[in-house]
């Protein structure tokens, strides 16, 4: 199961997902940090260092949101670009992040030359793109040879265990099935293989998947069901879609389960990543 409809029966619609999701991001991005924030920044290093991110290397993190990546990269002396399509995510990333460059911009038609940048970065970006084929070409075209790009994405939700609790619960108290614009699977890239295809039909070579462990930790577990509401874009839009009884009930449900993971006074979810990285030959 994955948020919104089977995807399996339904073509993808590019241009209503776009506009999902780029309405879903304007909305949620003033919340992202207090939802995800402590979570998503676990896997910045790792991609980063998949990347080959160092001092001097010319850096473009793509789908940027609030400017982890880019703000890590920098850190490092690296010299960096940053793009996200939503310009609330965009001026959120400058406000926190004055001395580096964010620019609206699309993760599908990249604003810059072949040849630009020595490392590509996207930090749990794909699984919100409509057509990621094409960011993963755009990705290959603005690297110059010997260039490195990384990627992270959620894994499976019988592994990332709060889409697991969230998913579960909308199954059994709500409606798992209301309209909402297909688009591609949600765990797609959860899968090595589906990574491995995507990079090389690109042209990428020496491709890499991995786990990246990650806890997503709160001080209750009501938050868990609220993080999802504020912070997220497809499974926000199908809690929305809820009637007030199925959402109390689905609300209640994973404050239950999430509950069975507290660990003296801390509830501990595993949210582990799946981390792909591959060079441009």
């Amino acid at each position: 199961m994955t948020p919104g409809r089977s995807e399996a029966a339904l073509a993808p619609d590019p241009v209503a997902f776009r506009a999902l999701e780029h309405a879903g991001w304007q909305g949620a991005a003033r919340h992202y940090d207090d939802a995800f924030g402590s979570l998503t920044r676990q896997a910045v290093d790792p991609l980063l260092d998949s990347a080959e991110v160092r001092s001097g290397a010319r850096t473009l993190d793509v789908a940027s949101g609030p400017g982890y990546a880019a703000a890590a990269a920098a850190a490092r002396g690296a010299r960096v670009a940053a793009l996200d399509f939503s310009s609330a995510m965009v001026e959120l990333a400058r406000s926190q992040n004055p001395e580096i460059e964010f620019r609206e911009g699309d993760a599908e038609a990249l604003p810059f030359p072949e040849g630009s940048f020595d490392a590509l970065v996207m930090n749990f970006g794909m699984l919100h793109l409509a057509q990621p084929e094409r960011a993963v070409a755009e990705a290959f075209r603005v690297l110059r040879a010997g260039g490195r790009f990384a990627f992270t994405v959620w894994a499976k939700p019988e592994e990332a265990v709060g889409f697991g609790i969230i998913l579960d619960a909308i199954r059994k108290h709500g409606n798992p099935d209301v309209p909402l614009p297909p688009g591609p699977p949600f765990f797609r890239f959860s899968d090595a293989s589906e990574c491995d295809k995507i990079l090389k039909i690109a042209g990428f070579r020496n491709v890499d998947v991995r786990k990246v462990p990650q806890v997503w930790r709160f001080s209750a577990s009501r938050l868990l069901f609220e993080a999802f509401l504020a912070g997220s874009v497809r499974t926000q839009a199908l809690l929305h879609a809820q009637s007030a009884p199925a959402l109390a009930a689905i609300r209640d449900a994973v404050a239950r389960v999430a509950g069975e993971y507290e660990n003296h006074g801390t509830v501990e979810i595993p949210m582990p990543a799946v981390l792909a990285a591959a060079l441009k030959p």
